[in-house]
């Protein structure tokens, strides 16, 4: 029995064995059952190729060879391609849900090429299942011109789209596992390393048998195996992933923009060119055989390069060795310093900031358990709020007592200064080393260090399970004292722009809650006194006519107000036409030229086409009017013109009534529910702003207390200039 038979039974037997144990074990989930799935199908194609390997020694060393051995060897190869027409779908689904806690999102985004993936090559299986693979008898020519007769295995035109078809999905499962991969981060990057690297070999290799068979139409018994060779280490490396608990119920959350970036891609994009390159070579020196071992060795040069770059020891190594022997400081402060400000300074909420700190120290310091703890307000008690290796429901199970966490809050304030763990004797200390656990044995001393804002602790980054076991130097706890302050400044400034968001939300609920309230209060005095005399008076006909017309104001003032709140809470949808302010302003004043008491002049000048919702302008020209008229309680003049300023139309609304104080002027006219009427709750103003900045204008205001007040409204003159939605349009 040769060696590719020998590997080929052992893969099979082995991905067996671990496909039933994952598919049965506690916590079904998708991930788990797509892994089972792919890895069954796995081991039926090792098998069958097995037998193709053990079977195809006699026919080669045959002249001759029985007919019928060699329709069972076509037979069991065709297997072993209809079981491979099932890979890319398995595997797809597996690498697109494994660890992620957003694979809803994913699987949405990727269902028409997860689709393809079933449909295209179970259809060319099934469709041309006679079409995979037939056999072929060639002639061959050594190199000292001798010929002999071979029996191949050729690759129909289904077969090759095939091994297309899988070498592309190859690409992208190790393209969605190293995605996964890079967002993981200390011990949750442990626990699924070895499951990445096993799953990154396996496909690698696959990726290299389907070039083969795409180059060179045929399938060899050394790429059989490769393949069973590849698959037999993969799942030694898959058992060593599975006996770190928890890699399939890890939540991390990948970017989506998984092309950007991309080491799969560029590594990918790297071997597929040296291997054309080789064939081309290869083709014109008419040297098969060298080519595979070439092919070969770049591709293990290149996944042996991987697994090196992804080595976190061997990145921390080779930082100490630069330092030592190169007289090089072991950070680069300013590399280091703006990767942690650029990274931190976009954050706007707490849970954001927090994670992203946990993630940038476990990669600068190479310690794989870091986590966060936040004191609340209280100053009483320690929330979880980051980690790189609790889950939430594991934090919660390892929360502080409130009089531990007490002791630990006021030790803390008291040294704010990095503190090593396991040395310390404080019964304080104790408490914090339960709160972060040890994961490995050899992972060194945990160190705690206070995040401290205006003398003021904020919170507790702990870190632990250093790679190597390395101790925590001096240089290192200046830098992480350094981060730590960075981290509790940026903390802290969250939480007072929270405060002062929610001071600024109930400041506004109040100053609503008083001009409603007062609004009410009037209308439900009137309602009342109507109540009272209902009984006495309900006979009178006139009463009764008084009541219901009362009724009918309230309802009417109560709808009014409703509508005028409203406003608040929705967008303008503006629709903007091409008209002429002036007939607008004609056709908004008509039959309010004869109002008692009040003058109404209007000088209005010619002026081009404005762009502008016509009903919005409106709005806004009345409420003017209307608030001209309320300012001047013994009669006056309003004055209304139009004008043209450079490419502005004008529209002025001025008065000689009571005007404003320059206070109010400055700050309240504007903001809603800031009124000098005794009836009014301050919307109108508020409104009239909002419609004109929607059509990009501006308003302009002057007033005087005891002489008037002059509103003007600047709107563009250009063709275009608001779009539908209320956006600048173009010229």
């Amino acid at each position: 029995m040769s060696l590719g038979v020998v590997l080929g039974f052992c893969g099979a037997i082995l991905a067996g064995i671990i496909a039933f144990a994952t598919a049965f074990r506690a916590k079904a989930s998708l991930a788990r059952w797509a892994f089972s799935a792919g890895l069954g199908l796995l081991a039926l194609e090792s098998f069958c190729s097995a037998i193709v390997a053990d079977r195809a020694v006699p026919i080669a060393a045959t002249v001759a060879p029985d007919p019928l051995l060699i329709a069972r060897v076509v037979y069991w190869e065709r297997l072993a391609f209809c079981s491979m027409a099932l890979l890319p779908f398995t595997w797809l689904l597996f690498s697109l849900t494994y660890s992620r806690g957003n694979y809803l999102q994913f699987l949405l985004r990727w269902r028409i090429l997860l689709g393809a993936s079933l449909l295209l090559p179970v259809g060319l299986s099934i469709t041309f299942y006679s079409g995979l693979v037939f056999p072929s008898r060639e002639t061959h020519v050594f190199p000292n011109q001798e010929t002999s007769d071979v029996w191949l295995l050729r690759l129909g035109t289904p077969g090759l789209a095939l091994a297309l078809t899988f070498l592309l999905s190859s690409v992208l499962v190790i393209m969605n596992l190293e995605s996964t991969f890079r967002a993981t981060v200390g011990t949750m990057r442990w626990r699924i390393k070895f499951m990445i690297l096993g799953l990154g070999v396996l496909f690698a290799v696959r990726a290299y048998t389907s070039t083969q068979l795409l180059l060179f139409s045929s399938v060899h018994l050394t790429l059989l195996e490769l393949n069973s060779g590849a698959l037999l280490l993969a799942c030694l490396l898959i058992l060593r992933s599975l006996f770190r608990a928890g890699h399939f119920d890890l939540n991390v959350y990948p970017s989506h923009a998984v092309l950007h970036n991309s080491l799969t891609v560029l590594l990918a994009g790297v071997y597929l060119i040296i291997v054309g390159s080789l064939a081309k070579v290869v083709q014109f020196l008419r040297v098969d055989w060298s080519f595979e071992s070439k092919a070969f060795l770049v591709l293990a040069a290149i996944v042996l390069l991987t697994v090196v770059l992804l080595s976190d020891r061997v990145r921390l190594y080779s930082k100490r060795f630069i330092s030592r022997h190169f007289q090089r400081p072991l950070y680069d402060y300013r590399t280091v310093w703006r990767t942690f400000t650029q990274a931190t300074a976009s954050r706007v909420e707490q849970a954001d900031l927090c994670n992203q700190v946990v993630k940038l120290i476990s990669e600068v310091f190479q310690a794989l358990s870091v986590s966060i703890w936040v004191v609340d307000e209280r100053k009483e008690k320690l929330v979880f709020a980051a980690s790189t290796f609790l889950s939430l429901a594991k934090a919660g199970d390892l929360t502080m007592e409130p009089g531990d966490a007490t002791e630990v809050i006021a030790a803390l304030t008291a040294h704010p200064q990095p503190v090593d763990l396991d040395s310390s004797q404080e019964i304080w200390a104790a408490a914090l080393r339960r709160s972060h656990p040890e994961e490995f044995r050899k992972g060194g001393n945990r160190v705690c260090v206070p995040m401290v804002a205006a003398n003021e602790l904020l919170g507790i980054l702990v870190l632990g399970d250093r790679v190597g076991g390395i101790s925590f130097s001096v240089q290192d706890f200046d830098l992480l004292k350094s981060a730590s302050d960075q981290a509790a400044a940026n903390l802290l400034n969250i939480q007072l722009s929270q405060r002062l968001s929610q001071a600024k939300q109930l400041e506004a609920f109040q100053a609503m809650s008083a001009f409603f309230v007062h609004d009410l209060k009037n209308t439900a005095s009137t309602l009342s006194l109507m109540l009272k005399n209902l009984p006495v008076h309900y006979q009178d006909p006139r009463f009764r006519e008084d009541a219901l017309r009362g009724i009918s104001k309230t309802v009417e003032h109560i709808n009014d107000l409703i509508s005028r709140l409203t406003v608040l809470r929705h967008d303008l949808d503006v629709k903007a036409t091409g008209c002429d302010l002036n007939d607008l302003v004609n056709q908004t004043l008509n039959g309010q030229d004869k109002l008692p008491g009040v003058q109404l002049l209007k000088e209005l000048r010619p002026l081009p086409k404005v762009w502008v919702d016509a009903a919005q302008i409106q709005k806004v020209l009345t409420n003017l009017v209307l608030n001209a008229r309320e300012a001047m309680a013994g009669g006056g003049i309003i004055r209304i013109e139009t004008s043209q300023r450079n490419r502005w139309a004008v529209l002025g609304v001025s008065d000689n009534g009571c005007g404003m104080s320059p206070e109010f002027l400055n700050r309240f006219l504007f903001r809603p529910f800031s009124t000098t009427k005794k009836k009014g709750i301050g919307i109108g103003m508020f409104h009239c702003k909002m419609i004109v900045e929607a059509h990009h204008g501006r308003i302009e205001v002057e007033s005087e207390l005891g002489k008037g007040t002059s509103f003007r409204i600047l709107l563009p003159l250009e063709s275009g200039a608001v779009s539908g939605n209320g956006t600048p349009g173009r010229s």
